[in-house]
């Protein structure tokens, strides 16, 4: 299981804004270089965004799935690729002061991801988490304050 750790320079409510604003997925998520809400409810239970991951010159389509939430503090996802199977990605935001640490918790539940899983992909997972979160806290961090305020 892949766990790891960031420090974002914001509270956990601009952290949040971030997480419940599908179309930014495509900036911080490491993979998918767009995103799409299928549903007008994220980050509801249930509700769906589409994502496009480049292949060379090719590309592939994924859904990501809430399964669960507490507003402002969790996050799970279950993330379906069809080439690997899904994964289960699960972000807690902890209050640090007046930042936020976030915390990535990230397995695979079914199909060839679940099968192939090892120490080696274990590394690969922490390596995607490290510029995954890294990407995350730049995108918080060049918010405008306003947006914080609202979220």
């Amino acid at each position: 299981m892949a766990v790891r750790h960031q420090l974002i320079r914001r509270p956990p409510r601009a952290v949040w804004a971030v997480l419940a604003d599908p179309t930014l997925y495509g900036e911080w998520v490491a993979g998918p270089s767009e995103s799409t809400p299928l549903d007008a409810t994220w980050p509801e239970p249930g509700s769906r965004l589409r994502y496009t991951v480049p292949l060379g010159p090719w590309s592939a389509e994924g859904v990501t799935t809430v399964r669960h939430r507490e507003t402002g503090k969790e996050l799970e996802l279950e993330a379906s690729f069809k080439p690997l199977g899904t994964a289960r990605i699960f972000l807690q935001l902890r209050p640090w002061g007046e930042e936020t640490l976030i915390v990535c918790d990230e397995h695979p539940l079914r199909g060839l991801g679940g099968t192939l899983h090892n120490p080696g992909i274990e590394v690969l997972l922490q390596l995607r988490h490290r510029g995954m979160l890294a990407r995350l806290a730049k995108v918080v961090e060049r918010q405008p304050d306003e947006v914080h305020r609202r979220a």
